[in-house]
C-alpha cells in the first residue's frame, strides 16, 4: 500500500512511512554528518559579510547547488542566479563555452568547467562563480573519465581555480556528494 494514499492530516515522522525512510537512508547517507544546511549557511554568512554575490552553473548536479544555497532564509541578498546547463548547446549559448573546447576536451573537463565559471563572472554583479560538470552515471563513463568524475570551477576576483573529485555510489549519491563538495570548495576559496 502506498503510504501517502489517503493520508490523514496529522503529523507523522518519516519513519512511519517505509518508502520515505528507504529513500532517506539510501540517498542522504553519503552527505557528511554535519547539518546538511549548515554548510550553505556558513557560505551565505561569508558572502553577506563581504557584501558579495554568487552565481552557479550546474550540469550533473542539475540545480542541487543552487537549491542548497537558496534553502537558507535571506539568500536573496547574496545569491544572484543559477543555471542548469546540461547540454553542450546550453553551455555554449548561455556561458560562452567554446565549441572547440568541448570537441577537444569534452564536457567533463577542467577546460570546460573553467569556461563555465568564466561565463558566469561576466554577469553584471556576479562576484563569485561556481561551475560543476561531471558524470553521475549510471552510464556515460569511460576508462579515462569513469562514472563519479566531477570537475568544479570556483571563480572570483583572484581568478578561477578548478578542482577534480571522484565520487562513488549511484547517481543520486554522486549528485548529492558533488553539490556538497561545490559548497565546501566555495567556502575554502572564500577563506583564502
Amino acid at each position: 500500500m502506498d503510504p501517502f494514499h489517503n493520508m490523514d492530516t496529522g503529523f507523522r515522522r518519516y519513519d512511519d512511512f517505509p518508502n520515505v525512510k528507504r529513500f532517506m537512508t539510501r540517498h542522504v547517507k553519503n552527505v557528511p554528518a554535519k547539518d546538511k544546511y549548515e554548510l550553505a549557511r556558513e557560505v551565505g554568512k561569508m558572502l553577506k559579510m563581504r557584501g558579495e554575490t554568487v552565481s552557479v552553473a550546474e550540469s550533473c548536479t542539475g540545480g542541487l547547488v543552487a537549491a542548497k544555497l537558496t534553502d537558507v532564509p535571506g539568500s536573496s541578498s547574496y545569491f544572484l542566479e543559477g543555471l542548469v546547463v546540461y547540454s553542450n548547446a546550453g553551455k555554449m549559448r548561455l556561458l560562452g563555452v567554446k565549441k572547440t573546447t568541448l570537441a577537444k576536451f569534452g564536457a567533463v573537463s577542467a577546460q570546460t568547467v573553467k569556461e563555465m565559471a568564466k561565463g558566469l563572472l561576466k554577469v553584471p554583479g556576479c562576484d563569485w562563480a561556481v561551475s560543476v560538470t561531471g558524470i553521475a552515471g549510471p552510464s556515460g563513463g569511460s576508462r579515462h573519465k569513469p562514472v563519479g568524475t566531477v570537475w568544479f570551477g570556483i571563480g572570483g576576483k583572484p581568478g578561477i581555480n578548478v578542482f577534480l573529485r571522484k565520487f562513488r555510489g549511484g547517481r543520486p549519491d554522486i549528485r548529492s556528494q558533488a553539490a556538497v563538495a561545490a559548497l565546501e570548495l566555495l567556502k575554502h576559496e572564500l577563506k583564502r
